[in-house]
């Protein structure tokens, strides 16, 4: 007992919210670097990473495949992320149009950066000989991940929390970043939290359940979708920043409701729908005939003299000893030598 107050009690009332960070920067000795965009930058690199071992070991490209692709669609998502920001909280720029460009001190709408980022990199997966479905459903448990690492930029902007919350990991914030109605409480919700741990959550579901059912490419993809805006749409009714409204409702929580209706439609118009091992072009009568040109990735080149495309990494040779050995109906294991001839 310290006075007439439990030792415990006290300690609660000593560590019982969460701190800001003194600065939105991050020092690397003599670097210094803006933490949200190292934030945004970390997500990448691991979002990348995860979607191009998926799509390797599912035989479905390569890693560098990946690599490429979001040289594309990285700088789109940023920009669709910035415009959607920009129309929905437009009047918050009146004035001081310039701030546009200053995408380092916050402001990126995840809904223009999916919309975007997905359109332009579905275009440049195409262009590197990758199927679009393959490529949404490696991206699909890697876009989670990469918002999960991206919130903590919010953190050290003291940006984007809820309301004010007296429990115990109620987040302090700074009087000179509080709303000017809040401006007396001292810690709120650390949505960005929330929605970090949700998202990281939401990754390890999505890949358990890649696994364990194998679901159609674009169901996984549209489970992450469904997934995400379900928790969004709760988070966006904590939220305190300013936002337009619509009939009462800000405007993310209009999108994030009409999007989860729009993908469990998508889901329950699609159920029961698996992903095969390997998708491979056959023959227009479907008859899958073996002496066909292999197109792994889904180009429609068709190359007469049978050279693989310089990007497929799977041996052409031998998924057509595959489909010569189901085409005969043999059982059992088959051992293929690339350089011999099959012998049933």
């Amino acid at each position: 007992m310290i006075g007439s107050q439990p030792i415990a009690r006290l300690g609660v009332g000593l560590i019982g919210f969460l701190p800001s960070p003194s600065s939105g920067s991050v020092h690397l000795g003599p670097l210094q670097l803006r933490a949200y965009g190292l934030m945004i930058a970390l997500g990448v690199v691991a979002a990348v990473s995860l979607t191009g071992r998926r799509l390797e070991k599912a035989g479905y490209g390569r890693r560098d495949d990946i690599a490429a692709v979001a040289m594309w669609a990285v700088p789109a998502g940023v920009i669709g992320s910035r415009i959607y920001h920009v129309m929905t909280d437009w009047k918050s720029f009146k004035g001081r149009w310039f701030d546009v460009v200053k995408i380092w001190q916050g402001g990126l709408g995840i809904w223009g950066g999916i919309a975007l980022g997905v359109v332009v990199g579905l275009w440049a997966a195409r262009r590197r000989g990758v199927q679009p479905a393959h490529a949404l459903w490696a991206a699909a448990p890697a876009l989670p991940l990469a918002q999960a690492i991206g919130r903590w930029g919010n953190w050290f902007n003291q940006e984007l929390f809820g309301r004010p919350t007296t429990l115990p990991w109620g987040l302090k914030i700074d009087p000179a970043q509080r709303p000017d109605r809040y401006a007396s409480s001292a810690t709120f919700h650390p949505t960005f939290l929330y929605e970090s741990l949700w998202n990281l959550a939401l990754c390890g579901v999505l890949l358990w359940i890649d696994r364990r059912f194998r679901p159609k490419a674009g169901r996984l993809f549209a489970m992450y979708v469904a997934g995400y805006t379900f928790m969004r749409f709760f988070i966006e009714r904590l939220r305190v920043d300013t936002a337009s409204l619509v009939f009462g409702l800000r405007v993310n929580e209009w999108v994030s409701g009409i999007v989860f209706l729009v993908a469990v439609v998508y889901l329950l118009a699609t159920r029961g729908q698996k992903r095969p091992e390997l998708e491979l072009d056959t023959a227009s009568d479907g008859a899958g005939d073996p002496d066909a040109d292999v197109d792994v990735h889904g180009d429609a080149d068709g190359d007469a003299d049978g050279e693989a495309d310089a990007h497929d990494h799977v041996d052409a040779h031998a998924v057509r000893a595959a489909a010569l050995v189901d085409a005969a109906g043999l059982d059992g294991a088959v051992l293929y030598d690339a350089d011999a001839e099959i012998d049933p």
